[in-house]
């Protein structure tokens, strides 16, 4: 019976194999580093690029065209009605926003009533909001605001040209209305970043008084 003679296998033919599969392990590595270096990239531009897109959409926009501000009668969340006719002679600034379930709306209410400024200015802001008195009623009650809120089907909103400025295309953004002691609008500034600090929306607005 013929005996079978296995190859062997020569100290220099290992070391051979092995620095092969050395090289093909290091090939691998050096691979995976790049892909992963790249993923990382890739991930960081487009961070950058959601944070970029982010502060573009949430900037401020304003405009300065003067008209003769649209009248309008509406009625509050304190059963009472409010003309824009029963401020002439002082200023007002219009609040529209996306009123019941936006917190930082009302807050932003909150905030300006406890800013003394506005009151020693004589400039009056009304709170305008496409709600039900028992739909924005929880929301005032939970942020302590005092202030009535006018109650508007559109109309008003529509008319002032605030309706989809914010993330809601039928409702108003962020924005406020600023008209003068004649009944003319002066400013308008809308703030998709949901908030604007009270001082600084008395500037804005004074400064166009002046």
């Amino acid at each position: 019976m013929a005996t079978r003679h296995h190859p062997t296998v020569t100290g220099a033919t290992a070391r051979q194999q092995l620095q092969q599969q050395l090289i093909r392990e290091k090939a691998r590595d050096v691979i995976r580093r790049r892909v992963i270096g790249f993923l990382g990239g890739a991930l960081v531009v487009a961070v950058a690029a959601l944070v970029a897109f982010g502060l573009w959409s949430a900037r401020s926009t304003d405009s300065n065209v003067s008209r003769q501000a649209p009248a309008f009668s509406l009625t509050t969340t304190a059963g009472t009605t409010v003309s824009l006719s029963d401020y002439r002679g002082k200023p007002v600034i219009l609040y529209f926003n996306e009123g019941a379930g936006c917190g930082s709306c009302t807050q932003q209410m909150a905030a300006i009533e406890k800013d003394p400024g506005f009151t020693r200015s004589g400039i009056t802001v009304l709170p305008i909001v496409m709600n039900t008195a028992e739909q924005i009623e929880p929301d005032l009650a939970t942020f302590g605001v005092k202030t009535p809120y006018l109650l508007d089907d559109g109309t008003v909103s529509k008319a002032y040209d605030t309706l989809g400025k914010g993330m809601h295309e039928g409702l108003p953004g962020h924005g406020f209305v600023l008209i003068d002691a004649d009944g003319n609008q002066r400013w308008q500034g809308d703030y998709p970043s949901m908030w604007i600090a009270p001082g600084d929306l008395l500037k804005e607005v004074t400064g166009r008084l002046s």
